[in-house]
Formats: C-alpha cells, sequence, structure tokens
C-alpha cells in the first residue's frame, strides 16, 4: 500500500495514495453533478450558457446563478457536513449504526427547530441556535445513559435509538399541538428539502460548516488514534474526554445547521462514511471520503428529486430515505453474519 506523506505545519501527514486517487474521482463527480445541477431545469441550458450566468453575462443569469447554483452548492456543503458528521459519531461508537439519524441527534435538532417555528417567531437565526441547541440536549442524555458501566459504541447505539423513538414521539406531539399552518409547514420542512433554498439562507450555515469542518480537519489524526482504541489513543497523547467532547459538538453541529436550513436529511450521514469507507479500503472511517461521498450522495439525490415528478419538485429526504432504507436493511444484514 503505497502512503505520501506531506508536511503541515511541522507535522507529518500520511495519505494513502488510494485516498488521494478516490478523492479526485469524487470531486470530478461532484463537478459534473454541479454542472448537471446548473443545466438542469424546466428549461435546459447548455454549459456555454451556465459559464456565461457565472461570468455575469446571458440571459439566464438570473435562474442559474439566483435559482439553480444555492441549491447546487447546498446539496455539495449540506451532503460533505452530513457525510463528515456520520463519520464522526461511527468514529465515536466504532459501529456503522452510530450516526446523527440512527441515534436521534437529527430528531433533537428537528425538535429544536420546532420550537423555534411554534414558540419563536421561526427566524432563521433562531432556527440555527435552537436546532444546535436541540441537538445537544439529546447528544447530551445519550452520553449520560450510555455511561453505566462505561461508555460502549453498542451501548450507545442501542440507547440512541431508544432516545430517537422518545424525541420522534414528542416531535409529533408537537406537530399535532401547533397551529394548523405551522404544522403543516412543519410537516413538509420535516422531510428534507432544498426546494426554494437561496442565497440568504446560506450565509451563515456555509460560514459554520467551514468552519466545524475545519476544525475536525485538523483533529482528525487524533480521532482516528482514538478510533484504534483508549490505550493506542492514551498512549500517543491523545486526550480521549476532550477529543470526545470536541467531537460531539462538530457532530452535531454540522447536523443541526443543516437540519436549521433543510429539515432533517435521513440517511446521507449513515451512508457516506460506510461508503467512502468501503471505497477507500481504509481500516477506520475517514474524513475526506466521508465527505466527499456525502457530497456525491446528495447531489445525485437532489437531481433525482427533480426529475422523478418532473415538473414537481419532490423533497430530497424522500429519495435519501427510499435509498437509505434498502441501504441500511443491507447493513443490518451484514451485522447479522458477522461471526
Amino acid at each position: 500500500m503505497s502512503v505520501l506523506v506531506l508536511r503541515a505545519g511541522g507535522r507529518a501527514v500520511h495519505l494513502e495514495r488510494r485516498t488521494l486517487v478516490l478523492s479526485a474521482a469524487l470531486v470530478a463527480a461532484m463537478l459534473g453533478l454541479g454542472l448537471l445541477g446548473l443545466c438542469y431545469g424546466a428549461e435546459w441550458a447548455t454549459p456555454g450558457e451556465v459559464a456565461a450566468a457565472l461570468a455575469g453575462t446571458g440571459d439566464a443569469e438570473v435562474v442559474i446563478r439566483d435559482w439553480r447554483l444555492p441549491r447546487v452548492l447546498a446539496a455539495l456543503v449540506f451532503g460533505a457536513a452530513l457525510g463528515t458528521s456520520g463519520a464522526i459519531f461511527q468514529n465515536l461508537t466504532r459501529n456503522p449504526m452510530g450516526s446523527p439519524d440512527v441515534i436521534g441527534l437529527d430528531a433533537g435538532a428537528y425538535t429544536g427547530a420546532l420550537v423555534a417555528l411554534t414558540v419563536l417567531s421561526g427566524t432563521s437565526t433562531q432556527l440555527a441556535v435552537c436546532s444546535v441547541v436541540g441537538g445537544l440536549l439529546v447528544a447530551a442524555v445519550i452520553y449520560l445513559l450510555s455511561m453505566d458501566g462505561g461508555l460502549s459504541g453498542l451501548r450507545l447505539v442501542v440507547v440512541g435509538i431508544a432516545v430517537n423513538a422518545v424525541v420522534t414521539a414528542l416531535n409529533s406531539w408537537i406537530v399535532l399541538r401547533a397551529d394548523l399552518e405551522v404544522a403543516i409547514a412543519a410537516v413538509g420542512w420535516s422531510a428534507g428539502s432544498l426546494n426554494g433554498v437561496d442565497w440568504a439562507d446560506l450565509t451563515i450555515p456555509l460560514w459554520a460548516i467551514a468552519v466545524l469542518l475545519a476544525l475536525m480537519a485538523a483533529g482528525s489524526h487524533a480521532m482516528h488514534q482514538a478510533a484504534l482504541g483508549d490505550a493506542v489513543a492514551t498512549a500517543t497523547g491523545v486526550g480521549l474526554r476532550r477529543l470526545r467532547l470536541l467531537m460531539v459538538v462538530a457532530g452535531v453541529g454540522l447536523t443541526a445547521t443543516v437540519t436549521a436550513v433543510a429539515g432533517p436529511i435521513a440517511f446521507i450521514a449513515l451512508a457516506a462514511p460506510q461508503i467512502g469507507r468501503r471505497l477507500a479500503r481504509a481500516p477506520g472511517v475517514p474524513l475526506l471520503p466521508a465527505a466527499l461521498t456525502g457530497a456525491v450522495l446528495l447531489q445525485a439525490a437532489d437531481l433525482a428529486a427533480q426529475a422523478l415528478l418532473a415538473p414537481v419538485s419532490l423533497p430530497v429526504g424522500v429519495v435519501t430515505t427510499a435509498i437509505g432504507g434498502c441501504y441500511l436493511l443491507w447493513l443490518l444484514t451484514q451485522e447479522v453474519r458477522r461471526p
């Protein structure tokens, strides 16, 4: 296995050649899907028209730059955020089922957003803050309930599934008690959708996601050391308590930021890290392949959501749930067969 060694800030960074080749292929797929997303619509645009619109000229400038580009960028960045969040929690739990949508963090972020919609005025800032707070509260509850007898990845996943069921029921109760207009909006938004996303919705989330992704990139080496076991991590000087707190805050922040804008988009965080790990043939769950795979999956799912019942655009969460359900069955089958 060939490994490239780079120097960054005095620290050696080991990158497998296969991971670099895979990353380049995924970036190419992202660019291709992004171009297709800019071309696709009620009126198809040629690549030349897209280039002209991005340069600030051409008749399709408003349609492409103001309508299609925010949606394409949201699919790319949100997919990367969800893929990274899934990789964080799968490394933390050491379990392929340990993703935010399975262990209840998506549901907790959705609870916070529902509180912002039903109790507060539901501004974008309130949605973002309440989503993060809701996700962190659920994460704290799961962590505390999982500490009995020592932290275990399997126990954390099982407790998370149980908490997810409780929080989902709470969300249903909140929707049933809400005013009709708010309830209809909340139910539609809960499917997870990129329909109608514009630049005003993306400014703060893009900055927040960029900061969190940079934070996790800086801590990726320590995270992979911790994934090898507590003894190995401690022997190499990794502060486990501080690292786990950082991982939880970053993972919840990434998930909650996406939820605040697009609603809970299911299964990207579950599937992307495992697909990226298998493609990279990596022993752990590497962040870069997970992020790039998540971006490609969400871009492809959003294009499918636009095309399946065109001209009606489905919520992208409908497509990711359908695909993710099949993936989850396959994953459970593999786990059952494992000796």
